[in-house]
């Protein structure tokens, strides 16, 4: 009977907490434009496309183990087939809830493209065949406008429509009763709605027989094989899996800014999304979510050293956009080298990394 109050108790605790957040989460643009003005609520919209993008990447590095560095590419893939489909380059204008899904489908694909021929790689070998294909989408971006311009070159793709779902236009600002919500507002809670499908599926996958296989091969490869897993089709599946979520994101990026270009996708995006599962903890929801907090908005806050320079000293020293990269890269290597298991890490990677340095300590001491 006391188990049962106590397990009681526990889930009316998750459920307050869950009630609490989504208030929180839903209020939160309101509260940020009150405080910091409508461009931060802009930035809301950023971050949950990072979030989804982190959510991502963390299947193929945080799940599978397997490092990669071109995951742009399918943020590319994804936010150009909504373009290109839904824009005058090509005359076609059809419908969001068509082309979300085939941007996610055709992502994925891609990411078959790129895991088949890689199967056999590890490790840096791995994240360097990685590297060369988001490069390589890249440049195909910005070369596939001679003979036949298909992607409209390094100029990009404009005018592109807006989402809408039905009758609603999220790109137009609404009235409900006294409340004005513009178009900042719209896209937020779209993709508050969609980063809230990526963790539930994330999540799920986490907790299945698919996502163990993928624990199996992170941790030893040739064991999983051992035990009887198909590592080829569950390495393929991460792949799949990842780029269709990094596809999802694309699209929705696509309808959210009216143009693409392939500058939006360079290597320094792939490193960024990286860094996001990396820093919050990899392998790990909540702290996913925390890294791409942290890595979207402080960036954008550091723009602001300048002002306080010249409030402090009077004149501006270093130049905001070096002093910020600095303080940026200083942060990242004193949590690389104090806290290597993330700002959030899942509880097994925390005990495999303070095992390890136990072990080390140990035979250093001996």
């Amino acid at each position: 009977m006391i188990c049962c109050i106590s397990l009681m108790s526990q889930k009316q605790k998750a459920w307050a907490s869950a009630i609490l957040l989504l208030a929180l989460l839903l209020v939160l643009p309101f509260l940020v434009e009150l405080g910091l003005g409508r461009s931060w609520v802009r930035l809301l919209d950023f971050v949950l496309l990072y979030v989804m993008l982190a959510l991502g990447l963390n299947i193929v590095v945080g799940y599978a183990g397997l490092l990669d560095l071109g995951y742009v590419a399918f943020y590319a893939v994804g936010a150009y087939t909504y373009a290109l489909l839904a824009s005058p380059h090509f005359g076609l204008h059809l419908p969001f809830w068509i082309l979300l899904p085939l941007g996610a489908v055709v992502a994925g694909f891609f990411g078959v493209l790129l895991g088949a021929p890689t199967l056999r790689l590890r490790g840096d070998y791995l994240a360097i065949v990685t590297l060369g294909f988001g490069e390589i989408i890249r440049i195909f971006l910005n070369n596939l406008n001679a003979p036949v311009n298909i992607t409209n070159g390094p100029q990009g793709v404009s005018l592109i429509d807006p989402i809408q779902i039905g009758a609603f236009d999220f790109h137009q600002t609404h009235t409900i009763g006294s409340v004005v919500i513009s178009s900042a507002f719209n896209y937020y809670y779209l993709f508050l709605g969609m980063a809230a499908l990526v963790v539930f599926v994330g999540l799920r996958l986490q907790d299945s027989r698919i996502g163990r296989a993928w624990a199996a091969i992170r941790e030893d490869e040739l064991a999983a094989a051992a035990t009887g897993i198909n590592t080829r089709n569950i390495k393929l599946l991460a792949f799949a899996m990842g780029a269709s979520f990094g596809g999802l994101s694309g699209g929705l990026f696509a309808g959210f800014q009216g143009f693409v270009s392939p500058e939006s996708f360079s290597l320094i995006e792939s490193v960024m999304i990286l860094c996001m599962i990396v820093l919050g903890g990899m392998g790990n929801i909540p702290g996913v979510i925390l890294g791409a907090i942290l890595l979207t908005v402080l960036p954008e806050a550091l723009r602001y050293l300048g002002v306080w320079q010249m409030n402090l000293l009077g004149h501006v020293w270093v130049e905001p956009s070096d002093l910020r990269m600095l303080v940026f890269g200083v942060s990242l290597i004193l949590v690389m080298l104090y806290r290597p298991e993330g700002l959030l890490p899942s509880r097994q990677r925390r005990r495999e990394l303070h095992f390890a340095d136990k072990e080390i300590k140990s035979e250093r001491d001996s």
